[in-house]
């Protein structure tokens, strides 16, 4: 039997930490359980980290725990997109106008260690590793493990895509429920870093090897190494089912990758072995019940990562439920009818936009008429800064709601095209009556 008033976080990944910090912060009791082992004690999971890019509202969030400084310490600057062409030359294409429009690469495993570090110093915290959540029984808010069950009185599922927690509130009527598969998975590959810790690719850059139908990305690490991950089909050509052996894997790489054989020594026993991942979209609602269970995060809204924002959308959600928490005291429902509220139609949004993003890092980054429109639009922005703000700006380095974003966005881009339609009126007419004298 647990305290009535102690919160009891499963999922200990990266939003379960940062909410405990921020609930603790504020004088509450906290339990985080985590079915995998404590990553104090267990080294990284290899093949499954995908470097995760820190934003704006990730690190707001961080700054509201006080981590912030600590995880940009450990973070490495990444100013824009590097192409990475066929033919091996390279287009560089920054996200914004400085290093304030800069996003930041962090490595999951040293955030999650980071983050749990942080959460065990805090006085009322407690953690407990290998328990693996099966269930909820509602009514009664015992908590279901692996080793045992418990008594909670409230308690937040942060546990991830396919979260027991979640898993209960799907038993009750009324409880909409939707997942979508990429038909694309995953793998990771390691660029080590060069003699000396030298980055063997230019080191403030995400760097994009767009093929059409498939991709490749690279983000640093502030080691000098660059964490790889390719984005193929599972099955059809060009995809992972398609090759078997290292003789193939190598041949391969040097027709769509011919820059990367030479950076990566053990690539095709890497690619071989390295497990693959699959990417999923989730939707649902209502994310409470009963002013006893919430969700957060991937539990209740995960998005594909070509946004770079799954992680900064779930520490969003830590700062939003903190402050409803906050805000409405003993009343769990209404902070929860609260959250819910803030939050869902703006990751709704955020599900398409990463779609779409996907889309584009693998079809149009290497078209010149999508240069052209990426350098255009930085160019209205450094004129007009308060005027036009391009989406992708809005998104990742400002703190306005995703849905506010798109809206914004639809109403510069009309504006623009309506801007663009009178000056070519004014350009004919001048040219009609200088034709006419």
């Amino acid at each position: 039997m647990q305290d009535p008033g102690t919160v009891t976080i499963v999922g200990a990944g990266l939003a379960g930490p940062l909410l405990a910090c921020s609930l603790a912060q504020a004088g509450r009791r906290v339990d985080l359980y985590e079915k995998r082992s404590d990553p104090r004690l267990r080294g990284p999971e290899r093949g499954r980290s995908i470097n995760l890019a820190l934003s704006t509202r990730g690190i707001h969030a961080l700054r509201r725990v006080g981590l912030a400084d600590e995880v940009l310490r450990a973070s490495a600057l990444m100013r824009g997109r590097m192409i990475h062409h066929p033919d091996r030359s390279l287009t560089f294409q920054p996200y914004g106008n400085d290093d304030s429009q800069a996003l930041r690469s962090v490595s999951r495993a040293g955030l999650n260690l980071l983050l749990v570090e942080a959460a065990a110093r805090l006085p009322g915290v407690r953690l407990f590793f290998d328990r693996k959540c099966t269930g909820m029984d509602l009514a009664s808010g015992t908590l279901e493990f692996a080793e045992g069950r418990i008594q909670a009185g409230f308690v937040v599922g942060a546990d991830g895509v396919y979260s027991a927690v979640r898993s209960a509130l799907q038993k009750q009527e009324r409880f909409d429920y939707s997942q979508e598969y990429l038909g694309h998975g995953y793998r990771e590959l390691t660029i080590p870093a060069g003699p000396g810790g030298a980055f063997p690719l230019e080191p403030g850059a995400l760097h994009v090897w767009p093929r059409g139908a498939f991709m490749m990305i690279a983000l640093p690490n502030s080691d000098g190494s660059f964490t790889c991950t390719l984005f193929w089909p599972f099955e059809g050509p060009n995809s992972f089912a398609a090759l078997t052996n290292e003789r193939d894997v190598l041949a391969y790489f040097e027709l769509q990758f011919p820059d990367v054989p030479g950076l990566v020594p053990t690539l095709a026993h890497d690619f071989l072995h390295n497990p693959t991942g699959s990417l999923v979209t989730v939707r649902c609602r209502p994310w409470h019940h009963a002013g006893r269970v919430v969700l957060l995060g991937d539990a209740c809204h995960a998005v594909v990562p070509f946004l770079g924002q799954g992680m900064n959308a779930a520490f969003e959600d830590c700062t939003v439920l903190a402050d409803c928490l906050a805000r409405h005291g003993a009343n769990r429902t209404a902070a929860f009818v609260e959250y819910e509220a803030r939050r869902k139609e703006h990751v709704d949004v955020l599900a398409d936009l990463c779609i779409d993003n996907f889309l584009e890092m693998r079809d149009r980054v290497a078209a010149r008429a999508f240069v052209l429109w990426k350098k255009l639009a930085l160019l209205l922005h450094r004129a007009f800064p308060r005027w036009y703000v391009p989406l992708y700006v809005m998104i990742e380095f400002t703190l306005i709601p995703y849905a506010d974003a798109v809206r914004r966005a639809r109403r510069q881009d009309r504006a623009v095209r309506g801007v663009a339609f009178v000056l070519l009126l004014l350009l004919a007419a001048i040219v009609v009556g200088a034709f006419l004298r």
